[in-house]
């Protein structure tokens, strides 16, 4: 897995050339007999190179366009072609991007741009799924967990960040299935938990028949034929026989290779050898019956490619020469393979971390609860808040309703008289006239009802200010005075 960097860059490499070669040396020679100068040569057609190989990786697109654009310069296809996979680890090869042309550092910084792009945009959905669109995002930060490329230079590719991509693409794919195991034994406990869960909502009569029919397909999927040992000589001489259409007993290693070698490379990649295994996995997977599982059967195909891998891949670069497979064919666990043991004998779990996986599950549902129990207490708070806020605001409204009330109901300003036009107000406080009850008083009562009036027009005059109308003569306009004082002389 550690070298898949090297070897897909070195596939395309590789295989490109020898197409070229061989249309070079395939192409039809001209008869001797014919005069050369009117013999018109076909037109070598170039075949396009294999497709890469998806790896899996979240930035495997970003990864292959680097390769791809790479391997256009010159330069450093002739490093490529003469570096070992230690050296592209210690970061050799990542150096020799200083001397590519100018054209492919310019598509290289396009592509890196491209991609920190696409990554803050995952950030900002993930950010919006979780509900933080009011929260701002430090992408500087976030994007320190994608150590593949630098994300404190995101407009130019250096040599760092080729450092990065294969460093990181490496180690990743070391450990892709390592991270595949682990993610079917889950599938698998979470099958049988809920298989658990299910007998519990059954009544007793309704959990026996339930049992005894998982009991009846568990035996019905393991009635299959005899499965073959992986990469044994029996298991491809049936694909010789059954794929090929070709005679059993003329079975030959060099050709089997070749004619299984699709992208014609010479190696066989994982998926040319799980290609292999597809007529063994017939015998014990159906995807009409109900008792087999498809992705169960992808993981028998990967743990038969892995096996292969470990038996045959003597340098471990995740790829088998013909010279590794011819080797191969010579050993006795080739020719006398043991038995091979499929899924429903080698079961992905133990018991131990079953229970494991429930407590886990018990563990999680309880929290939920809390956490469920927590936000209900949450919501009726906020429930009690939105009525107090209801309530306030009624009052509100209700204290806004009666100063409009009041407002309406103060007295209206005292009725105007109108002398040449003019208008004045009908009485003042300094006027006689405006009490005539106290001529009527007796003698002796004089003084209380003068001290009376004078209360009287003080109040008056303060009411006529909040008015804005004049309360003395000496407030008139010029002019008014004189008909003010000729009205108070009147009888």
């Amino acid at each position: 897995m550690a070298s898949r960097i090297h070897n897909k860059m070195c596939w395309v490499l590789l295989s490109s050339w020898a197409l070229l070669l061989l249309q070079l040396l395939g192409s039809e020679a001209v008869p001797i007999s014919m005069d050369k100068t009117k013999v018109k040569e076909p037109e070598p057609k170039l075949e396009e190179p294999p497709a890469s190989v998806d790896t899996g990786l979240h930035y495997d697109r970003y990864l292959r366009e680097v390769i791809d654009f790479l391997e256009k310069d010159q330069h450093f296809r002739d490093k490529l072609h003469n570096t070992d996979m230690e050296d592209i680890k210690a970061g050799k090869l990542a150096k020799e991007l200083d001397f590519v042309s100018h054209h492919v550092r310019t598509k290289l910084d396009e592509l890196k741009r491209q991609e920190v792009n696409r990554l803050r945009t995952l950030i900002k959905a993930k950010q919006d799924i979780e509900g933080g669109n009011d929260i701002a995002v430090d992408h500087q930060a976030l994007l320190k967990q994608f150590e593949y490329l630098n994300h404190m230079n995101p407009h130019t590719f250096e040599v760092d960040d080729l450092d990065r991509l294969i460093k990181s693409a490496t180690n990743d794919l070391e450990n892709f299935d390592k991270d595949r195991h682990e993610e079917f034994k889950q599938y698998e406990m979470m099958k049988e938990h809920d298989r658990r869960e299910h007998l519990k909502t059954l009544d007793e009569e309704e959990r026996v028949k339930e049992e005894e029919h998982y009991e009846e397909m568990k035996k019905k999927h393991a009635d299959h034929p005899k499965v073959n040992h992986p990469g044994s000589q029996n298991q491809l001489k049936e694909v010789w026989e059954d794929a090929d259409g070709l005679d059993p007993e003329d079975f030959d290693p060099k050709t089997f290779f070749k004619l299984h070698d699709s992208n014609g490379d010479g190696f066989f990649d994982e998926q040319e050898l799980e290609a292999l295994f597809t007529k063994e996995l017939e015998k014990i997977y159906d995807p009409t019956n109900e008792e087999d599982d498809m992705l169960e059967m992808e993981e028998e195909r990967l743990r038969m490619r892995e096996h292969v891998m470990n038996e045959v891949d003597s340098d471990k670069d995740r790829l088998v020469s013909l010279e590794e497979f011819l080797v191969a064919t010579k050993k006795k666990e080739f020719l006398e393979p043991d038995s091979w043991e499929t899924l429903e004998q080698n079961q992905a779990y133990t018991d131990e971390e079953m229970r494991e996986f429930e407590d886990h599950l018990a563990q999680q549902e309880q929290d939920l609860n809390l956490k469920a129990v927590d936000l209900r207490k949450q919501r009726e708070e906020l429930e009690q808040q939105q009525e107090q806020l209801n309530a306030q605001k009624i009052e509100l409204q209700q204290a806004v309703e009666h100063m409009e009330r009041l407002k309406s109901q103060k007295v209206e300003p005292p009725q105007e008289v109108h002398v040449e036009g003019n208008a004045l107000p009908e009485i003042y406080p300094g006027d006689n006239q405006l009490h005539p009850e106290l001529d009527a008083q007796p003698q002796e009562h004089q003084p209380e009802a003068q001290d009376a009036a004078q209360e009287l027009h003080a109040q008056q005059i303060q009411d006529l200010a909040q008015h804005g109308l004049p309360h003395t003569r000496q407030d008139l306009p010029p002019g008014h005075q004189e008909a003010a004082q000729s009205q108070h002389n009147l009888p």
